[in-house]
């Protein structure tokens, strides 16, 4: 009795431990989906081909080989696995090593197996035995699958946890003498759950007409979405669309703020399961034929989003979106704009000058402007020595005539280029900028396989950019700066012309041929012409400023002082030369009123206001008079000069006066 009391007891007993037992395991279980759902789950599997010899002298344990796995998008790691095949006459030479982003490292195996031939092996740690075991030879077959399934002399566990992001390594070395093998493969497995909490978002664009004519308005939507799953409101975020050449802006409307001068659409806050959009309205400037892409991408957030990286440029990732659209319509040759040049031109003829062949540089004077520098470069190839086209490039030749009857000359860059970013630069250098520019470039064209011409032209003016208008021709298309070959010029076409308009002060123009994305990988040979060039001749723009301000009065001293009698001015006359040709022999009077008289002695100048320190004394003569600026004063007018006066620049007379 009491035996069958205690038996019940010790059954119950068991009952009850049995009941904790699945208790517990149920709450566990509760506690794993919620940490780790299973939808949330992802499994990625990233492989590393790139073959290489294994012995002690190719991957020594003090250099080893190194195989990477590139992971971009971030989440926690819950589960790691990695295949490793190679071949080794001699396996228990090997040792291999997985090494995470973090630096974590785990050992996978060292020096297993003995005489045993090769490793073609999935390593999980969830596998029945350790390749400790691992004793036979394995097979050449191509994996995966993989033959055989061990667990690590190491822990994959010791992964889980950590971000996936970054850059994985597996290394392998050969520790011992006298046998070597060649390595073959590798392939990596995360499993992986979302960093908590997060806010998934992602980025749509469309564009309402996807073949557009030149001059038309169109559209581009962006939309950005948060999943309904997320856990997060997204605050914050941010859209960089920086809208392309080809397309002018008009206007923005939809969510948040758009500034199409830095491209940025500031979004705000996105809840979860919300969408914001934007609609950006533009014209249509690129010519018929021209195709335009304009992207776009998530650049900010203040949530983690588990499968993109906002502003990271991966167009892979669902933060970043694309529309394109091609001009439609018949292309025939632009108008360019016309020159409008006050005081006349000063035109550059090839005919006119020489140009020794294989030159890349040469100086000439300019009516009126002084002397131009012409200066030519290449990167990503080599100029050719073609006697149909005057021998060894550069050279002034007139077999490409562009269209011009009789042919006239022209400074002709034909090269073999060995990448499609091979390019020949051009450098227009000016003594002095001049107020606009115009000039053609023979034979921007195109050949099926053979070349894909493009060329863009940029200017600056004291250091400024200046972006020039480009006119086609019939066989390429313009979008901004750029001018793009799409069909074949021939040598005396005018087909192949790109005009090139400067209709701001420019003092520097660059021209950069070379190839674009239609050119083979390797485009060869391809030429292009620079004809005349028309600079319009300098001109002098002067402009005057008086500014005042009191520093002092009889009452308040210097502490807010008040222009009340007996107070102190200073005045400034500033002249400033906003033109692009030099202004000489400048004076500048001003006459003081009866109710001020000026202080002796308190004469400065300098090249701004803030900056008039330099002291002038009080008559017309002396060194101070050209220093390089002259004041004076006679009775009661106040006097400045300057013998010269470059543009952008800027003469300041300082002076003080009391009020009577």
């Amino acid at each position: 009795m009491q035996r069958r009391d205690q038996s019940r007891y010790r059954w119950r007993g068991g009952q009850c431990l049995q009941s904790v037992r699945v208790y517990l395991t149920l709450v566990w279980l509760a506690f794993a989906l919620a940490a780790y759902p299973a939808a949330a789950q992802t499994t990625t599997s990233y492989s590393n081909t790139a073959t290489g010899t294994l012995s002690e002298t190719t991957a020594p344990c003090t250099g080893p080989m190194v195989r990477n796995f590139t992971v971009a998008p971030n989440a926690q790691v819950t589960d790691v696995n990695i295949g490793i095949q190679f071949t080794h006459s001699y396996r228990g030479d090997v040792r291999a090593t997985l090494v995470s982003p973090a630096g974590t490292v785990v050992n996978l195996i060292t020096n297993v197996g003995t005489s045993a031939d090769n490793l073609n092996v999935l390593f999980d740690d969830s596998a029945a035995a350790s390749i400790t075991t691992h004793t036979t030879n394995d097979s050449t077959a191509a994996a995966p699958p993989y033959q055989r399934t061990f667990r690590p002399e190491g822990s994959l566990a010791s992964f889980n946890g950590q971000g996936s992001a970054g850059t994985w390594q597996l290394t392998i070395c050969d520790s011992l003498n006298g046998d070597s093998g060649n390595f073959t493969r590798t392939d990596l497995t995360l499993t992986t759950v979302p960093i908590t909490p997060y806010a998934d978002l992602s980025l749509t664009k469309s564009v309402s007409n996807a073949s557009p004519a030149f001059g038309v308005s169109i559209n581009y939507v962006l939309s950005v979405t948060n999943a309904g799953a997320s856990t997060l409101t997204a605050t914050g975020v941010t859209v960089q669309d920086t809208l392309p050449a080809g397309f002018s802006f008009t206007g923005a409307s939809g969510f948040g703020s758009y500034d199409s001068g830095t491209g940025v659409w500031t979004v705000g806050s996105i809840p979860p399961g919300t969408t914001r959009t934007l609609t950006i309205t533009g014209t249509v400037t690129a010519t018929a034929g021209a195709s335009v892409t304009n992207s776009a991408e998530i650049s900010a957030s203040s949530a983690f989003d588990p499968d993109s990286t906002p502003g990271n440029g991966a167009a892979s990732e669902d933060d970043s979106a694309a529309a394109s659209f091609t001009v439609s319509g018949t292309r025939v040759a632009g108008t360019p704009p016309a020159l409008v040049c006050p005081v006349g031109t000063t035109v550059h003829d090839w005919d006119g000058v020489t140009w020794a062949a294989g030159t890349t540089s040469g100086s000439y004077a300019l009516t009126a402007i002084g002397t131009m520098n012409f200066n030519i470069g290449i990167s990503g190839g080599a100029f050719l020595n073609n006697a149909t086209y005057g021998g060894q490039s550069p050279t002034r030749q007139n077999v490409v005539t562009g269209g011009f009857s009789p042919a006239q000359y022209a400074i002709f860059e034909i090269a073999d280029f060995t990448s499609q970013s091979g390019a020949i630069t051009s450098t227009i250098t000016l003594p002095t900028a001049v107020p606009g520019a115009q000039f053609r470039i023979f034979d921007i064209d195109y050949a099926a396989g053979q070349f894909a011409d493009r060329v863009t032209v940029t200017g600056s003016f004291n250091g400024a950019p200046v972006t020039p208008t480009l006119t086609n021709g019939v066989s390429n298309y313009v979008i901004g700066n750029s001018a793009y070959g799409d069909a074949t010029s021939t040598d005396n076409s005018a087909n192949g012309n790109v005009v090139v308009t400067f209709s701001a002060p420019v003092d520097t123009i660059i021209i950069t041929y070379g190839s674009h994305s239609l050119a083979p990988a390797d485009p060869g040979q391809q030429g292009a012409a620079i004809h005349d060039i028309t600079f319009c001749r300098p001109t002098a723009n002067l402009t005057i400023a008086k500014t005042s301000s009191v520093v002092s009065d009889p009452v308040n001293g210097t502490a807010d002082p008040k222009a009340i009698p007996g107070a102190r001015l200073r005045y400034c006359v500033l002249v400033t030369n906003h033109g692009s040709g030099t202004a000489t022999g400048i004076n500048v009077a001003d006459p003081l009123p009866a109710t001020m008289a000026f202080v002796p002695g308190s004469l400065r100048s300098g090249t701004n206001c803030a900056g008039a320190t330099t002291v002038e004394d009080d008559n017309a003569s002396g060194s101070d008079e050209s220093d390089p600026f002259g004041a004076s004063i006679t009775g009661t007018t106040i006097a400045a000069t300057t013998s010269t006066l470059t543009p952008a620049s800027a003469m300041a007379i300082a002076f003080d006066v009391t009020v009577n």
